[in-house]
């Protein structure tokens, strides 16, 4: 993936791990588009970061994903990158009363959105570069958030395909595999023992500048390289 000159968007880019992917890409001198639910955090985004463009989006509803698709197209026809970066994260147990309208939330938002935008986006010519963002737990889940950690093992083996299937077409697709990190996904708190985000950009951009196409760091990179006894060890060591 060249690194300038781009026009990006970033799907749940005005916070987390989304806001700083779109904040080194602005550096990097391309332009960014970000969508989310909250205008106040666009706003504010927005306000942070000169020159992004932002759009409101409930990445839930499908009509709402044809929307913003036929939006970015007319309005930003140059669009050449496509970051599926939004994502929930649910901490609950399956004899929760409301667990499965949270699963479906999360279903919807993790891995319905991804690929509906995704296959909306390979209408779109300019499009070189496909990028989804997956996690750690594609190899080993956590059960505290079981349906979060399938989803992500959903997105993991889905774009490995989705690689193979696109080489034909030129169309690079790169898998962003983060660790937890410390952000506000599950809630605010839970994750304020993890390294920071902007270390992990730090990391993952010297890995895109390599050339490489799956981007790892720390707990996630070790997830990518364990065999059987090491994902099992991990496994036990996450839920005791």
């Amino acid at each position: 993936m060249q690194l300038s000159n781009n026009t990006i968007l970033v799907t749940g880019g005005a916070s987390g791990i989304g806001l700083g992917l779109t904040r080194r890409f602005l550096q990097q001198k391309n332009t960014v588009i970000v969508c989310g639910r909250r205008e106040d955090v666009l706003q504010e985004a927005a306000s942070q970061n000169p020159g992004l463009i932002t759009r409101k989006c409930d990445l839930a509803n499908a009509a709402d994903r044809e929307t913003l698709y036929a939006w970015v197209t007319k309005n930003h026809p140059q669009c050449n990158v496509l970051v599926n970066n939004a994502g929930i994260q649910n901490w609950m147990d399956i004899a929760d009363k409301d667990f499965f309208q949270r699963a479906q939330q999360e279903i919807a938002i993790n891995i319905e959105a991804p690929l509906h935008l995704t296959s909306l986006f390979l209408n779109h010519q300019p499009l070189t570069t496909v990028m989804n963002v997956t996690s750690g737990l594609s190899f080993t889940p956590l059960t505290k958030v079981p349906v979060y950690s399938a989803t992500k093992a959903f997105m993991h083996s889905y774009t490995l395909s989705l690689r193979h299937l696109l080489k034909a077409r030129n169309i690079e697709v790169i898998e962003v595999i983060p660790p937890a990190l410390n952000t506000d996904l599950g809630g605010k708190g839970i994750h304020n023992f993890a390294p920071s985000v902007n270390d992990f950009i730090d990391a993952i951009f010297t890995q895109l500048e390599e050339g490489k196409t799956a981007l790892t760091f720390q707990f996630s990179e070790a997830m990518t390289k364990a065999g059987p006894p090491e994902l099992q060890a991990a496994f036990t060591r996450m839920n005791p």
